[in-house]
């Protein structure tokens, strides 16, 4: 503030109005004025900087107050987040051991009902009554029932703990398909339907076995939920992709259920005239879909209720570059000449030996048994029952494997000794094995009919 000089300077304000210039009480009083102005001007600025004062006071302690409870909202999202990374390491430790657990469950279970169908076969080759002959039947679709059920409940375990790794390959997709249209064949017949196939002459990259299995269970589907009409398996080229579809003339998806037919055990409604197909378990589609993400395929569909639907899976065309995997199966023979063979049974489990003994036995078959190397090898080398066939588990007791076995028995006749592995492991790296050896591999529970052309095979 600029000084104020009290003094002899002369009139402060203009001159009096009468023209006389102020006394000194005028000058004294206008300076007091002009002072109290200046006063009451430092007063209210300084009341405007209390009051930006107090208002930075109560802003502050408004941050810190907000700062406080981030700082407690990012505590308990820490303490939220390491107790999700818990429990999604626990989940995942969870579904580990589960998918241990049914692997191993799994394979314990098929190992009583692979017996349980031997002995149902059995039963069924003796002299029974009608009524008899029906239980006999009812029993064998109920054991098969269970049979897919279990297999079904391991393969969605797989899937989803990542057990389960595709095996890419090249393989033609004519000879898949024709492989698929010749599996559902006879239902389609039995119900009325026409199944065709129209294929170009392309081969596609794509695990082989879990390919067929997706077209499988749309061909199921599409055969079980159509009344009249029929099946078209078809595929057609789109670029670089081939784009197969199953199409059928059943009854439709409803809208509302265009996500639900992919959970596990949703079934769609009975049709008419499927009684010989079997009610389905629900779990086609959601191991289709599991399936397909695992190849990294593309699946779609699309359906109009009560006309129909089709399954479009696209799948990448390859070069004929390498060798093309062979489809065709064994080719079932056109005789049965069992009798008087010997078979040599390795196996650990005793009511599969029992149910194997009496098959061979109703077959005319001579079969011993053994369960271990040292057992094997004296069998197979006693000179009053050289073996002709060997039929060996691939899972035997004390972790031994059943390819070591035929390696042993080989070494000690000198005989290149046909053999059928067998097993309840389902898993890829057995048949990889197993077919990295040249061995046909059945799948318990095994099927009678499957195994006795198996056998005639081997021994023909």
């Amino acid at each position: 503030m600029s000084d104020i000089i009290l003094g002899t300077c002369g009139p402060i304000a203009g001159p009096h109005p009468a023209g006389q210039p102020l006394t000194r009480a005028e000058r004294i009083e206008k300076v007091n004025a002009v002072l109290i102005e200046r006063a009451e001007r430092i007063m209210e600025n300084q009341a405007s900087a209390y009051s930006l004062f107090q208002t930075a006071i109560i802003l502050q302690e408004q941050v810190h107050k907000r700062t406080e409870e981030l700082l407690a909202a990012k505590f308990r999202l820490e303490k939220s987040n390491r107790d999700m990374l818990e429990a999604k390491e626990a989940a995942e430790v969870a579904n580990r051991s589960k998918s241990t657990f049914l692997a191993a469950a799994g394979h314990d279970l098929l190992q009583p009902l692979n017996a349980a169908r031997l002995l149902v076969s059995l039963l069924a080759e003796h002299s029974l009554a009608p009524g008899g002959l029906k239980l006999v039947e009812q029993v064998d679709r109920a054991l098969s029932s269970i049979e897919d059920l279990i297999k079904s409940v391991l393969d969605i375990s797989k899937l989803d703990a990542g057990v389960m790794v595709p095996n890419m390959d090249v393989v033609s997709i004519r000879e898949i398909l024709a492989a698929v249209a010749g599996e559902f064949a006879p239902v389609a017949f039995q119900k009325g339907l026409r199944l065709s196939v129209k294929s170009p002459d392309v081969i596609v990259r794509s695990d082989p076995m879990l390919l067929k299995r997706i077209l499988s269970n749309l061909a199921s589907n599409a055969v079980r939920y159509t009344a009249s009409g029929g099946v078209l398996l078809g595929a057609r080229q789109r670029g670089e992709q081939l784009r197969i579809d199953v199409v059928d003339t059943g009854i439709g998806i409803p809208p509302d259920q265009n996500e639900a037919i992919f959970r596990e055990f949703h079934r769609g409604p009975a049709v008419c005239g499927d009684a010989a197909f079997g009610s389905g378990l629900g779990l086609g589609l959601a191991i289709v879909r599991r399936m397909t993400d695992a190849l990294g395929h593309t699946l779609a569909f699309r359906s109009v209720e009560g006309r129909g639907s089709i399954f479009s899976l696209s799948v990448p065309i390859a070069t004929r570059e390498g060798t093309v995997v062979d489809v065709a199966r064994l080719a079932a023979p056109s005789a049965y000449r069992l009798r008087g063979a010997h078979i040599m049974l390795v196996e650990n489990d005793r009511p599969v030996v029992e149910a194997m003994s009496a098959l061979m036995e109703r077959w005319h078959c001579s079969m011993r048994f053994a369960r271990d190397v040292a057992s094997s090898v004296a069998l197979a080398s006693d000179q009053h029952f050289a073996p002709d066939l060997l039929v060996v588990d691939y899972h035997l007791d004390n972790g031994l494997c059943g390819l070591d076995v035929v390696d042993a028995v080989r070494a000690a006749t000198g005989r290149l000794v046909p053999t059928i592995i067998t097993t309840a492991d389902h898993s890829p790296e057995v048949e990889a094995r197993v077919g990295a050896r040249g061995f046909p591999l059945l799948r318990k529970p095994l099927k009678p009919a499957e195994l006795r052309a198996l056998i005639t095979h081997c021994l023909s």
